[in-house]
């Protein structure tokens, strides 16, 4: 599975698609307004290149200034810029009326407070960016004493602020500001777009950085955002939107981050281009080789999981069907252990979620401790847990609850309290397959359960027998 590409301009694959090449077709509604409001005042980010920026001559340019040009001339609407310093003036001017519309920017709870949002102009991922040391991040909320920089009035912080309470945010006035201290060891990580992220670092230098993982809600959607008050202005700025084409977007994109030859025979300017062809050709096999390991690690990620670092239900739906398989080769034993912590509801309501997911972390160490090499342990979902036990049958199953309600009793819960379980064990009989192999063991949990929990109920072919303890 590949989720980037080291050349800038195959990045066509992230755009949003959209249909028509000819103008867009309004109603007499919409053309009674645009005939009454020929012309439409917009802010920016003035420095947000190659996205977009304001230039030493006062003009608005990058992807998204072609983008909102293109899609402003499709139904007939001219623009004219309201220059400010920087994107929180952007954001002021937007919300004191001072403009109409905000040009590229993405959607968020804060902002629907007073914008209206057209459907995205383009769409790319969001990446975390760290230095060369940095491990890969799996799942921010198990960080610890970590550290994230923004752009000041940025979407993606106003998310991952209420999503990562953990991580300490830090504010910076602009993308070049935020990479520069990710690569100062000022701060661990700042998560940006992947287009910018390869422009910036490119052209600044900063080859010290990587990427070290993604986070697949949080993709940048950037659209036009009028004020709430123009609302037909947005429903015409929309059909201006949708009428661009997919070709129409990467042709803007490999404008402004594509590499760029001039013409004329300058032998030395040749050989400076093929030195930094060279150059960026060893950088982009090297990328590849780190977004390959980024991809194994996102694929073992789909098989793990991010709480108790054990496999999850999709491993063992994999892995089931495989022993199943083996068993009916070789006629070996099969035996299955479905776990369900006892009273776990309680936990949670007395001490909170966070002791909760402590208990949950606790428990998957114990069964961790207690199985053998050859056995598959996983978190089941919730507060179950399931241990698939190839060659062992229902005696030594029954052994194997036992020591981990042992275990669990020697080894106090960070509630301070005992922390008790209820095991079903089915073990295979001819004729079954994961299905009925799995009800079997649901079966027995649900009895132990029944039975008083803290306890062990083997399931066999028309009885089940509890284990006495």
């Amino acid at each position: 599975m590949r989720l980037f590409t080291a050349r800038l301009p195959a990045l066509a694959f992230l755009l949003a698609g959209s249909l028509p090449l000819q103008a867009a077709t309004l109603s007499a509604a919409e053309a009674r307004y645009l005939q009454a409001h020929p012309v439409a005042t917009f802010c920016v980010d003035p420095d947000w290149a190659p996205f977009e920026r304001i230039n030493e001559q006062g003009r608005h340019e990058g992807i998204g200034a072609d983008l909102l040009q293109l899609a402003a001339r499709r139904v007939g609407l001219r623009l004219q810029l309201v220059p400010t310093r920087s994107w929180d003036e952007s954001l002021a001017a937007s919300q004191q009326g001072r403009c109409q519309l905000l040009s590229f920017l993405n959607q968020s709870p804060k902002r629907d407070a007073w914008l209206l949002f057209t459907t995205p102009l383009f769409t790319d991922a969001n990446v975390f960016i760290t230095r060369e040391e940095h491990p890969f991040i799996v799942d921010p909320a198990s960080l610890v004493d970590a550290s994230i920089v923004f752009p000041r009035g940025t979407a993606m912080e106003e998310h991952f602020r209420h999503d990562y309470p953990n991580v300490r945010v830090l504010n910076t006035g602009s993308e070049a500001e935020a990479l520069a201290l990710v690569s100062q060891r000022k701060a661990d990580m700042t998560l940006r777009s992947l287009v910018m992220a390869a422009d910036t670092i490119r052209n600044q230098g900063w080859f010290n950085l990587k990427i070290s993982g993604e986070l697949p809600a949080y993709a940048n959607h950037l659209r036009i955002g009028v004020r709430r008050q123009d609302a037909l202005l947005r429903d015409i700025l929309d059909k201006g939107v949708q009428s661009i084409s997919a070709q129409e977007r990467s042709e803007i994109v490999n404008r402004h981050v594509a590499v760029k030859m001039e013409r004329g025979i300058d032998y030395w300017l040749i050989g400076k281009i093929v030195a930094a062809c060279a150059a960026l050709l060893l950088l982009a096999a090297a990328w590849n080789l780190k977004l390959n390991k980024l991809n194994r690690e996102l694929e073992r990620r789909s098989l793990t999981d991010p709480l108790t670092g054990l496999a999850n239900r999709s491993l063992i739906n994999l892995q089931l069907p495989r022993e199943l398989a083996r068993v009916a080769r070789s006629g070996q034993p099969l035996s299955l252990l479905l776990l369900d912590i006892d009273h776990f509801k309680r936990v949670n309501d007395q001490f909170g979620h966070q002791l909760g997911d402590r208990c949950l972390q606790h428990v998957a160490a114990c069964l961790r401790d207690s199985i053998r090499s050859s056995d598959y342990l996983a978190r089941w979902g919730g507060e179950e847990f399931l241990i698939l036990c190839p060659g062992s049958d229902s005696q030594q199953a029954l052994l194997l609850a036992e020591r981990i309600r042992h275990t669990l009793q020697q080894q106090p819960a960070p509630t301070g309290q005992q922390q008790t379980v209820s095991i079903g064990i089915a073990s295979h009989l001819p004729g079954d397959d994961a299905d009925s192999l799995l009800r079997r063991a649901d079966e027995a949990m649900y009895r132990a359960k029944h039975n008083g929990r803290d306890g062990v109920v083997l399931h066999q072919q028309h009885r089940l027998a509890s284990s006495p303890h």
